[in-house]
């Protein structure tokens, strides 16, 4: 594939920024309707978000698996079949008879839609690189980032004329048409030449690697703590705005999707400015904001404040993960290129992964409280901080010492 510059250019941005979609659709839509789906199992809160867990979790090993794979086979194929598995355990979502199913339904279907995650991004790594790789994945991550404002009012638009089970057949239809997308518009990005060989310990290999040079890991740890705080928000928030604070599916839905916003002037914050301001510039402000966010966060929740008092530093909050994910993934994956499936796949497990975790503790104190999202939150954004100066930065001076030797 020829690099695309113009109006091919933005085409393709807008094919892989609807596979990334698959990921938040996956996670957001149905979250308004978490306390309906209590109701009609008659489970609990906890099993519930237990069904976002289960889905982070397919997410995260799904991107270990089709990563590699994708190094081998290249990106077409294996992101065709994952698009079909998708669509089938969308179906299965839709029609579960019980909690229990739902949950291994779900978590299939974050396996499936782990494909359209992480081959989009090896995608861009296959074709840009540098000053243009932040550029374009800034751009990708725009049109990403409509999935978190789309997702939750289709799915409170969804919940006004029918039940939560549509909003699972709304997501069987959104596979099917980026599956007929894929099949008609999506060259193949990785030539055979440049593909990994098709073993097991190549790829243990390949990981291995990646796990031991520290800067590529406190890039990966970085990006994963901060966006595990943000799967904590996911999951408690539907709970904090609706329960405790008296909000409708649909206000809930809009509530979220501002949020959405807080994304996309991260991004492009980022994007717009990569030739004045560096990455890690960028990376760090976020960082610091993200913290200063969630202790204003977590203020709030424990002296009871109102909802506006809640709602803006989360916004904040949001939009400094904006800045993290795209600085963070663009700094990590620029020396990849080699590896760049299996490089992904790890910059994308790592939060879904530790999101897996985050995810139920929210709940750990019933669905009435708030405070353990708001410790989350904050324990996460501290985490993060503590990865990028504990690895990125002391590997960065570990390096500048050898490099004045060679000079002189």
């Amino acid at each position: 594939m020829n690099t695309p510059t113009g109006t091919k250019r933005l085409q393709l941005a807008l094919l892989l920024g609807s596979l990334g979609l698959l990921g938040p659709f996956t996670i957001d839509m149905y979250l308004p309707s978490f306390p309906t789906i209590v109701e009609d199992y008659g489970t609990t809160a906890s099993l519930v978000q237990i069904s976002l867990t289960t889905c982070l979790l397919g997410l995260g090993v799904g991107q270990l698996f089709i990563g590699p794979m994708s190094d081998v086979l290249g990106r077409r194929k294996p992101l065709l079949i994952f698009l079909i598995m998708y669509l089938v355990a969308s179906v299965i979502c839709a029609f579960s008879p019980s909690i229990y199913l739902f949950i291994a339904a779900r978590f299939l279907q974050g396996f499936a839609a782990a494909g359209g995650l992480v081959i989009s991004k090896a995608i861009v790594r296959d074709i840009y690189s540098g000053k243009e790789l932040t550029k374009f994945f800034s751009l990708l991550m725009l049109v990403g980032n409509l999935g978190p404002i789309v997702a939750p009012i289709v799915g409170g638009g969804v919940l006004a004329v029918t039940d939560w089970n549509g909003v699972f057949l709304v997501l069987s239809v959104v596979g099917m048409v980026i599956f007929f997308t894929v099949l008609f518009k999506l060259e193949e990005s990785l030539p055979v030449e440049r593909r990994v060989p098709s073993n097991l310990a190549q790829v243990l290999k390949n990981f291995g690697s990646l796990l031991r040079d520290r800067e590529f890991l406190g890039y990966a740890l970085t990006q994963g703590f901060m966006i595990a705080g943000i799967f904590a928000y996911v999951s408690g928030v539907p709970f904090v705005y609706q329960n405790i604070y008296g909000v409708s599916p649909q206000v809930f839905s809009f509530l979220f999707g501002v949020n959405g916003l807080a994304l996309i002037i991260g991004t492009q914050s980022v994007g717009r400015l990569a030739d004045r301001i560096s990455e890690k510039a960028f990376l760090k402000f976020g960082l610091f904001l993200s913290t200063g966010a969630g202790t204003v966060l977590l203020t709030a929740l424990l002296l009871k404040a109102p909802l506006l008092a809640v709602a803006i530093p989360i916004f904040f909050l949001v939009c400094s993960i904006g800045m993290i994910a795209t600085s963070s993934f663009a700094l990590a994956l620029e020396s990849q290129g080699h590896i760049a499936g299996s490089a992904s796949a790890l910059l994308g497990v790592l939060p879904f992964v530790l999101g897996a975790i985050t995810s139920p503790l929210v709940g750990v104190a019933g669905e009435y409280s708030a405070i353990p999202m708001g410790v989350v939150i904050l324990s996460a954004s501290l985490l993060s901080l503590l990865a990028y100066f504990g690895l990125v930065q002391r590997a960065s001076l570990h390096v500048q010492p050898a490099n004045r030797t060679l000079g002189s």
